[in-house]
């Protein structure tokens, strides 16, 4: 979505047209690459499963004997024996065919997922915590895998993608008796008026849901997902009711007990577990694992659900599954000595933000509607990678030799003031894009509009 290659008024030569376009122009410079990476990273990860199912089958499978599996005690027994430390957390099998795999907080401060036959107790093998292959590919779309400042660069991009839909919308928009170039090609791929005409039919289609995917990924983001999620769950409508209950909390939120929950419920607090109802526990007499187990089992709980121990005291058995289908979407946390669910929780009890926003990363990550979802989201990771090289050579077309070719800068500035503050609306809601927008005006007054104007007042 850019500029036609036309210039009367009609067309790309209005103060206002030039002043949009000189804003997308930037937005595709700072964030094309960008959104290059996530659209492959991300086209991958709809298949996360599928993926991580081939690349590490000799771990994850197994052949269904028939028998009962071993209780899970025996084990986390197995588990230790070839991983020395603690026990964090378990995944029973979800289906006959699959091991256990069972978390063990090492004694050197690490974490190390050690995979179990169920049926034999036998050690497949094991590999540091969250280090499959498409773990790896979630923190690379996240940019997390490079730290944390690059993280921060993942949450502007995402405001940016926003930025440069809505004004490439603008400058798509037919003017006067324009008909060629709205919804259809010209010339051949020789010439860059067919690459302009791709890159903006093609942008008016999924320019959507590029802001649907880039605002939903913002719920991750380090910055502005952060403060979101405290904002919205400062009231009934983001955390589930059933965190309203009167139980004692601790101070350890579920994300760090799990590792990855849904986004609703990152920062809520784990219960505690108490004596009668009132009283924190002083003399331990726990129920065990198998026992936990069991009675997530008898609740109801969905096949795939992972299980975070104890850590103290205290602590509590918490059970979460986050299957394709939210409705399934549940967590249950019991009491360590009496077996006891003190919160049992699911979509229903989510207040309305919470509903919308799970629902909407549910979509964002392929798995709300099956299979349609994932190929309707393949598709437009395609066309977001084909949109992006179609930018790229339609401004190497287009530009001067030896020159960056930024857009001309507009007759009338009042309208390049006017789209800024416009724009600065959008960096009023995200800090970070604000903070970023203000360095491209600045470096763009500095580096090129007032070189400009000098050489045409010389």
């Amino acid at each position: 979505m850019t500029e036609t290659s036309k210039t009367p008024a009609s067309q790309g030569n209005t103060s206002l047209y030039r002043a949009v376009w000189r804003w997308h122009f930037y937005a595709g410079i700072l964030i094309l690459p960008f959104m290059i990476l996530m659209a492959i990273t991300g086209a991958a990860y709809i298949y996360r499963d599928e993926i991580d199912d081939w690349y590490h089958a000799d771990l994850k499978f197994v052949e269904a004997s028939g028998k009962t599996p071993l209780p899970i005690s025996q084990q986390i027994d197995a588990a230790l024996l070839a991983v020395p430390g603690v026990a964090a957390k378990v995944m029973p099998p979800a289906s006959p065919d699959r091991s256990s795999e069972i978390v063990i907080a090492t004694e050197a401060g690490g974490r190390e997922a050690v995979y179990v036959n169920p049926y034999t107790g036998d050690v497949l093998g094991h590999m540091p915590d969250r280090t499959t292959i498409m773990w790896v590919v979630r923190r690379i779309h996240s940019l997390a895998e490079f730290g944390t400042i690059p993280n921060y660069i993942i949450e502007i991009a995402s405001g940016w993608a926003i930025l440069l839909v809505l004004t490439g919308m603008y400058l798509w928009w037919p003017r006067g008796s324009q008909k060629d170039g709205i919804v259809s090609l010209r010339e051949t791929p020789k010439r860059r008026i067919w690459w302009r005409d791709a890159h903006a039919v093609t942008g008016i289609f999924i320019g959507v849901f590029i802001i649907f995917m880039a605002g939903t990924g913002m719920f991750w983001s380090v910055f502005w997902g952060k403060y979101a999620n405290q904002f919205a769950n400062g009231t009934p409508n983001g955390y589930p009711s059933g965190v309203r209950v009167e139980v004692p909390l601790s101070t350890i939120p579920m994300i760090d007990a799990f590792g990855d929950v849904s986004w609703t419920n990152e920062n809520i607090p784990l219960p505690q577990s108490v004596d009668g109802g009132a009283n924190p526990v002083t003399t331990p007499n726990p129920i065990g694992i198998d026992q936990a187990i069991a009675t997530f089992n008898d609740m109801g709980l969905t096949p795939g659900y992972a299980v975070a121990l104890p850590r103290t005291e205290t602590g509590v058995y918490s059970a979460s599954i986050y299957p394709d289908d939210l409705s399934l979407q549940r967590v249950i946390h019991l009491d360590q000595y009496s077996g006891r669910p003190l919160i049992d929780m699911g979509i229903a009890d989510y207040g309305p933000f919470g509903t919308i926003m799970e629902f909407g990363i549910n979509v964002h990550m392929g798995q709300e509607f099956g299979i349609a979802n994932q190929i309707m989201l393949l598709v437009i990771c395609a066309l977001i990678i084909f949109m992006s090289v179609s930018a790229g050579v339609m401004w190497w077309k287009r530009r001067p030799a030896g020159a960056l070719g930024v857009p001309p800068m507009p007759r009338d500035t009042s309208k390049l003031k006017m789209v800024t503050a416009i724009l600065a609306i959008g960096g009023i809601i995200y800090p970070t894009v604000g903070a970023s927008m203000i360095v491209i005006w600045l470096l763009d007054y500095l580096l090129v509009a007032r070189p400009q104007r000098k050489l045409r007042t010389a």
